[in-house]
């Protein structure tokens, strides 16, 4: 029982930001718009949730001496850091937007890690190799920098899709420009893109170490490799051809969904669907 209060507890702090947050609906036909910033108690609402969230996280990835990582966990843990990365960016910049799908993505994440507890236990030579430790943490951060990056693609779609339509919320009307966010997308893409890359790199030793070869060609890496593939080239039609819009979105939202099916979509089918 105490687990899934763990998992109930920050769920609910989301549901209560998220909530708040509705108070910005769109304006009246005619009337001036005014997005609503973060407010100071928002901001220390939604780092009680992090924490809360982090210590729910501990507990069912360190459950004892063992170590357990299913689909729902590593969607949970994915969530919980972009939701980091965007509580540090909101110091910098107004992405007020982007809160309206951060908060619901956090509490769906706890409640499925209640749902979908996972009893996949990491090998105890895994856990205690240093390099298996590097992996996973550059792997996780990439995910979730990957996952902002989607978010914020959405965002951006939306966000254009209204202006073209002489449309606004307020939620979006507090946005940077466009071409600020556009900057924004390629520069967590460009990171995220770096680690992704680190974690192939550290992942193809770490198999090296372990069964005597690089590269196993598993489902995982050839969904790592192709996202990776499309991810650089994203980034090389953006510095050479000048991609934007619409091609940036779908290559973005392409990346990122073939990423997750390399690890959380696996998973999903052999925890879910085939309940082994």
């Amino acid at each position: 029982m105490w687990p899934i209060l763990l998992h109930l507890f920050p769920a609910s702090l989301y549901a209560v930001l998220w909530l708040w947050s509705l108070r910005a609906q769109p304006a009246p036909a005619g009337a001036r718009l005014a997005s609503v910033p973060m407010a100071n108690v928002e901001r220390v609402l939604l780092l009680l949730a992090l924490v809360a969230h982090g210590l729910a996280l501990h507990s069912s990835i360190f459950p004892g001496g063992e170590m357990r990582f299913g689909f729902s966990i590593a969607l949970s843990l994915t969530v919980w850091l972009a939701i980091c990365f965007y509580w540090v960016e909101t110091l910098y910049n107004r992405l007020d937007g982007l809160r309206m799908a951060m908060l619901p993505a956090g509490a769906l994440a706890c409640l499925l890690t209640v749902l979908f507890p996972g009893n996949h236990v990491l090998s105890d030579a895994n856990v205690a190799s240093p390099m298996f430790r590097m992996h996973f943490v550059i792997a996780m951060l990439a995910y979730s920098l990957f996952m902002l990056a989607a978010l914020h693609a959405l965002l951006m779609a939306l966000a254009t899709r209204q202006l073209h339509h002489a449309r606004f919320t307020r939620f979006l009307a507090g946005l940077p420009p466009l071409l600020t966010m556009e900057a924004l997308l390629f520069r967590l893409i460009g990171f995220a893109f770096v680690l992704l890359t680190l974690t192939l790199i550290t992942g193809a030793a770490f198999t090296e170490s372990m069964f005597g070869q690089a590269f196993r060609f598993d489902h995982k890496t050839v969904f790592a490799v192709i996202s990776w593939l499309l991810f650089g080239v994203l980034l090389a039609g953006r510095h050479f051809r000048g991609w934007r819009g619409r091609i940036a979105l779908r290559w973005t939202l392409a990346g990122f969904i073939t990423l997750m099916l390399a690890y959380i979509g696996s998973r999903f089918v052999i925890e879910v669907l085939l309940h082994r």
